[in-house]
């Protein structure tokens, strides 16, 4: 792979350098956490929701600039959302958020998506609300591949 082939955006550097909400919450009211076993980044994403919306959330994440990149956008994306809303979000609304990802890289994107859905479920499952049948579908392919 040359290295024209493997460039990234000046704001995946610039969530890389200075990613946003960056750590853990006490007391989360939902937490996600996925990770991808053939390049080893792992995301854990913390939610608190208030009133149906998600008014704080962060995230620790280990790996690759993309992974930390992709984590930093989408607390930026989702905060201040409605949980119908952050349902919403997609693996596109985040690399175009970045003006793109190399190809290699969109697994990341995917990842962030998924550690989302993770935190809303858990969310959801905890407070027995209804789980929405894309959240619970997107719930049972994670736990089938991470088996």
């Amino acid at each position: 792979m040359t290295r024209a082939q493997f460039q990234y955006s000046k704001k995946v550097l610039k969530h890389f350098r200075n990613p946003h909400n960056l750590g853990k919450i006490n007391d989360p009211s939902g937490i996600g956490e996925v990770g991808n076993m053939v390049c080893g980044d792992v995301m854990k994403l913390y939610i608190k929701v208030k009133n149906n919306i998600i008014t704080e959330i962060k995230f620790e994440t280990y790996g690759c600039a993309a992974a930390i990149a992709t984590s930093s956008v989408i607390t930026d994306l989702v905060k201040g959302k409605t949980i119908d809303e952050a349902i919403k979000m997609t693996n596109k609304d985040v690399i175009d958020s970045l003006d793109g990802l190399p190809p290699v890289k969109i697994h990341c994107s995917l990842l962030s998506v998924d550690a989302l859905s993770e935190a809303i479920y858990d969310y959801l499952f905890k407070e027995k609300k209804e789980i929405p049948k894309e959240v619970v579908s997107r719930h049972q392919r994670l736990i089938v591949h991470s088996s």
